[in-house]
């Protein structure tokens, strides 16, 4: 392909190569190492049995629940510890997929691709994240499952998205890495002290790398969308609000085995995920960034408004890069 001024040898805009380049960079000059960053033999990452840092804080949708709060402290401390092992084996098992994905996506690129170096540090980034993950889930004890066993049976085949439409398959990267990113900013926004380190470090680290991945998903929509025709657009428009709502699902949720080794009510559950207007609020809240996306690319037509809605993840788009869920402005009363 001849190169242009406004294109690399890999025929990638010029604009877009330095953003990935930048990236890349940064991924050099500020990366984590699992082991060197956290000191996981540190005397304040000991796990004991009654350790109340394990205990949930209000911005989980569990901690927040009345009948969490209604338990005995050293049965908050074990939900806890399960929780958060459950949320970070998960984590490394959605990362598994889109490292799986991304690499096949890789193998057909040109020489000169800004794409091929960026993402190639990224899949190194979610190698790391995937030994800190599991190492958090061996120190914590809890014996986690993550995805339940007809997903991981399927799981296999989801990175072959990657080659049948990498844009779809760049969204479901988002469709995972937005809930996560949104529940870890929450806890460390408004938890600030009082949790165990194990959490601490492994959250400020994976937050801080995903900032990268996700701008990455992000710019890359904007740049490959455009590219697709009439009708490829129009099942993106609609597949983008169904992956958001799977991959929530998949996520956000504990396993059925967490429901059933602490006995957690029917009605409960149902509240948690999501009868109550407090878990739809914030449900929706995950994906306001991913909302804004659409509207930038023209992916929010009327058909996929009324996805968005039916999917129950509808709602105004953020109005800059992660913007945290606000609660609703109570109205002044009138005066008698």
């Amino acid at each position: 392909m001849a190169i242009t001024p406004e294109r690399n040898a890999a025929g990638e805009a010029i604009d877009y190569a330095e953003m990935l380049h930048a990236l890349a960079d940064a991924s050099v000059e500020r990366g984590f190492s699992p082991y060197h960053d956290i000191d996981w033999d540190a005397p304040e990452f000991q796990v004991t049995p009654d350790d109340r840092r394990w205990v949930l804080p209000e911005t989980d949708l569990i901690g927040r629940h009345p009948w969490y709060r209604s338990l005995p402290v050293g049965v908050q401390i074990e939900i806890g510890r399960h929780r958060q092992a459950g949320m970070a084996k998960v984590g490394l098992q959605f990362e598994q997929l889109l490292m799986s994905g991304v690499m096949l996506y890789l193998l057909n690129l040109p020489n000169g691709s800004a794409e091929f170096r960026y993402a190639t540090h990224e899949v190194i980034e979610e190698c790391n994240h995937t030994l800190m993950f599991q190492q958090a889930v061996n120190r914590s004890g809890a014996d986690v499952v993550g995805f339940g066993r007809l997903f991981r049976s399927v799981a296999p085949l989801i990175p072959l998205i990657a080659r049948i439409s990498p844009t779809f398959f760049f969204m479901c990267i988002l469709a995972g890495e937005e809930p996560i990113d949104h529940i870890q900013k929450a806890f460390l926004r408004g938890h600030p002290g009082d949790y165990h380190p194990i959490l601490k470090d492994v959250m400020r680290i994976h937050v801080a790398e995903e900032a990268r991945h996700i701008s990455f998903a992000h710019e890359f929509i904007r740049r490959h969308v455009p590219e697709s025709g009439f009708l490829a657009r129009g099942a993106l428009s609609v597949l983008l609000p169904v992956a958001m709502r799977v991959a929530c699902e998949l996520i956000v949720p504990p396993s059925r085995e967490f429901w059933s080794r602490f006995a957690v009510p029917d009605h409960v559950r149902r509240e948690l995920f999501w009868a109550s207007a407090g878990s739809r609020r914030e449900r929706r809240g995950y994906f306001g960034d991913v909302r804004a996306l659409a509207h930038q690319v023209g992916l929010m037509n009327p058909v996929a408004r009324g996805v968005w809605k039916l999917a129950g993840i509808d709602g105004p788009p953020t109005r800059y890069r992660g913007e945290p869920v606000r609660e609703p402005t109570p109205r002044a009363r009138p005066a008698d």
